[in-house]
């Protein structure tokens, strides 16, 4: 007598094993997304301790660069670091704006390096003359403006006078006339008077004095003064250059 087959599973059978299989990865896939959230708030929440509450990531210390003119001490005593908190929140902002008060300082970059310091990046202000107020004498640099304290005139750098009605605008043309002048004439000159924007003049070590005018045309100037300088005379004009004059 034949032996009978077992009878496999029913159409209705692999549906419901199907859908077993069907629901088993829709949980799966659930619990994955559950997971990662918690996973990402977990370290959403341990990056903002380790920010703002840590002492992993504090300001320890403050580096300098870029400051020749300017101490380090004097430097980090405007600037006024917060120091020991978390370097996230030391505010950069502020301490550019302290910083840029000290006339020697042309920019400053304020950052953070992490984990621990805050980096100031210095630029200094060039200077190309000795303003001379006859109580002090000051740097001034290309734009005209007046910064630090000078004990003496240094050696290489003319100096530069101010009149009763100079001005700022005075001031940088002044320092403009200076920064266009040949070596040549540099050497010669004692200081640089400033009276107003039309009425600065150079006066020679020997006595001479030299009409300069306003800080237009300054190239042509300085070249039209060298060739008359061969000249004796006591004034040369040369605040229209194309018409030179000399007494």
């Amino acid at each position: 007598m034949a032996r009978g087959r077992g009878k496999g599973p029913t159409p209705q059978d692999r549906m419901r094993r199907a859908f077993a299989r069907r629901q088993r990865a829709r949980r799966w896939l659930t619990w994955r997304y559950v997971l990662a959230a918690v996973l990402l708030v977990g370290a959403v929440a341990f990056g903002v301790y380790a920010i703002y509450f840590s002492s992993w990531l504090r300001a320890d210390s403050v580096q300098v660069v870029g400051n020749a003119q300017l101490s380090e001490k004097q430097v980090l005593a405007t600037a006024d670091v917060p120091l020991g908190g978390p370097l996230a929140t030391v505010d950069l902002h502020a301490i550019e704006v302290r910083l840029k008060s000290l006339a020697t300082v042309k920019s400053v970059d304020v950052s953070r390096t992490w984990p621990h310091d805050v980096r100031i990046d210095i630029v200094e202000r060039t200077p190309v003359a000795v303003l001379d107020r006859g109580d002090r004498l000051t740097n001034l640099d290309a734009t005209g403006v007046a910064f630090g304290h000078l004990a003496k005139a240094p050696d290489g750098l003319p100096r530069v006078k101010v009149g009763p009605g100079a001005d700022g605008d005075a001031l940088a043309e002044g320092a403009a006339v200076v920064v266009v002048l040949d070596p040549a004439i540099t050497e010669l000159v004692d200081y640089v008077e400033v009276r107003s924007v039309d009425e600065i003049d150079l006066h020679l070590r020997d006595g001479r004095l030299v009409r300069w005018g306003s800080a237009d045309q300054a190239e042509d100037k300085a070249a039209v003064l060298l060739s008359l300088l061969n000249r004796k005379a006591q004034v040369y004009d040369v605040s229209v250059p194309g018409a030179p004059t000399t007494s």
